[in-house]
């Protein structure tokens, strides 16, 4: 069984960026990523680390907004509203959940599409089921796409299923292979165990997005599927893991993302593209 790493997908992302990023600095531009977090959340706190590390490392500058968690919904879109404004900001990155006491779905979609280079708002994941791509699609969701690309695992023609049907990444990731043309099944949790292993098992390629330990196991492959792991989870003795069960699939799968170090290691560096791509986006409309 193959074991599909993200390091040389994130790896070959990054250099794409850092050229792209190189040649904006040449012209006086510097790609940069507004990051607005509310509160101090401590899974937020250790991404934000994590994505700071990763701009400086490719050359983009971080502007951070930080709030306090008890800050009222009008000072965060206030907020929000200046970061829209400033031409020299590329893109937002919104740490969420926010508190209950603020309506997340608006504060979302308030961010501008060219600058939600994570791809949370409606305007950006309408643009997947349209096909008229405003803003960029979740990165969760185009890291699956991305490994399969990079590990030369064609979809067209391909029976996928994506388990999973999240706006976050099973639905978006569903539009992404259906534009390339793969045969897609969505499948859920209202789906039984028993028609949900048949299903895989007729597939050339499963996606799991399910957030359940053991969502895919031996039984769910025959032999050739290629499974991307979008799960993580965490088992009883806290150590992290998929949905994929990969002691029990063995040597069944013909491929398979590992978690940790799979598809959420390309997260990470897909964001940063994006904010090269907007940043590139906004100094080619500034020169038309």
């Amino acid at each position: 069984m193959q074991l599909l790493k993200g390091k040389p997908v994130s790896d070959y992302i990054k250099e794409k960026t850092t050229d792209m990023v190189s040649a904006m600095l040449e012209k006086n531009i510097v790609p940069t990523l507004g990051i607005l977090r509310v509160g101090a959340n401590e899974s937020d706190m250790a991404y934000e680390n994590s994505a700071v590390k990763t701009a400086n490392a490719l050359g983009i500058h971080i502007e951070k907004y930080i709030m306090d968690a008890d800050s009222d919904e009008s000072d965060i879109l206030d907020v929000l509203k200046v970061m829209n404004e400033d031409g020299n900001i590329h893109g937002i990155l919104l740490f969420r959940p926010l508190p209950k006491s603020v309506d997340e779905d608006k504060i979302r979609n308030h961010i501008a599409p060219q600058k939600d280079v994570d791809g949370i708002s409606d305007a950006s994941v309408a643009g997947l089921f349209t096909g008229n791509r405003r803003g960029f699609p979740p990165c969760t969701a185009e890291a699956a796409i991305a490994i399969l690309d990079y590990y030369g695992i064609g979809l067209e023609g391909k029976k996928v299923t994506v388990i999973g049907r999240s706006l976050v990444v099973g639905k978006p990731v569903s539009m992404m292979l259906l534009d390339r043309n793969a045969a897609v099944t969505m499948c859920h949790s209202r789906v039984s165990p028993e028609d949900l292993a048949q299903i895989c098992k007729n597939s050339d390629i499963i996606i799991s997005a399910a957030g359940r330990i053991n969502t895919v196991t031996a039984d769910h492959v025959s032999g050739s599927q290629t499974i991307i792991d979008v799960g993580i989870n965490f088992d009883p003795s806290g150590k992290m893991c998929g949905d994929a069960d990969m002691d029990d699939i063995g040597e069944k799968a013909s491929a398979i993302t590992p978690v940790p170090g799979g598809v959420g290691s390309v997260t990470t560096a897909l964001l940063m593209y994006h904010v090269a791509e907007a940043a590139e986006a906004a100094a080619a409309k500034q020169e038309d």
